[in-house]
């Protein structure tokens, strides 16, 4: 699978209409009786946390958040919440939390930033933007979560690659997702990606969240309310539903292989 050479200093690849998207995934968490939540509006756009409890009887084995949509360019993490919502493949005894779309008004600008112009996956530490603070307040209220998945996409990259956190060295389930997702989607292969070491589609990070002054939402995430997750990254210059399958196969295999 090749390239489509469409992104040239940026993302110029397919969009979405975030607005009826939203309404498709109400209707989904609708049917499958999903709790709802808003914890933030903009005008007709809302910023919603979906829940799905443990099956009746089942004590809850995880914990697992799942975010989408944080950056208005990255279609395919908005589209792969709804597919996942759609296709209801939960373990029974987990307990799933899922946030569609986390910047609305970015899709519906096509671009990476909110309408104040703030990157919103750098805003997690001094927070100026009002869809982070009102997250970040939702999240004040939440238990701690046993892994957390956060979809995104990467413009400039040769393949689908995922960062791991995992402080506590618990079993990785890296090169797990790696091996499911390579059956649907390219890994980008490269030694360095982003500036960082990479092997085989793997970033593992050896950071101080203390150090850095602009948090991503997975600082926040494995500092505050989780000690092991993974940002997916499925890369924006291959067939959109390339990337959709690519993050619900990382999702699911990542779900899976947490109950092992």
């Amino acid at each position: 699978m090749q390239k489509l050479g469409k992104n040239h200093g940026g993302y110029h690849g397919d969009t979405i209409d975030i607005r009826a998207l939203l309404r498709e995934v109400e209707t989904a968490a609708h049917l499958h009786s999903w709790q709802s939540e808003i914890f933030h509006e903009q005008g007709e756009l809302k910023l919603v946390a979906l829940r799905r409890p443990a099956s009746v009887g089942q004590l809850p084995a995880a914990r697992i958040y799942i975010s989408a949509g944080i950056h208005g360019d990255e279609p395919a993490g908005p589209l792969a919440a709804l597919r996942l919502l759609r296709e209801n493949r939960w373990p029974d005894n987990a307990e799933i939390i899922l946030l569609p779309c986390l910047n609305p008004i970015g899709f519906t600008l096509n671009r990476r930033e909110n309408a104040e112009g703030i990157d919103l996956n750098r805003d997690y530490r001094n927070s100026k933007s009002a869809e982070i603070r009102a997250h970040f307040a939702w999240l004040e209220r939440q238990a701690k979560f046993d892994l957390y998945l956060c979809l995104h996409e990467d413009w400039e990259s040769h393949g689908f690659y995922l960062y791991e956190q995992n402080p506590d060295n618990r079993p990785s389930l890296a090169e797990k997702i790696i091996a499911e997702v390579r059956n649907v989607c390219p890994i980008d292969r490269s030694e360095i990606i982003e500036g960082r070491p990479a092997q085989n589609g793997v970033i593992r990070p050896n950071l101080n969240p203390h150090e850095r002054p602009d948090w991503p939402e997975a600082f926040y995430l494995i500092t505050q309310k989780s000690r092991q997750g993974y940002t997916l990254e499925a890369p924006s210059d291959f067939p959109l539903m390339t990337r959709v399958n690519a993050l619900v196969t990382a999702v699911n295999a990542a779900v899976y292989f947490n109950q092992g």
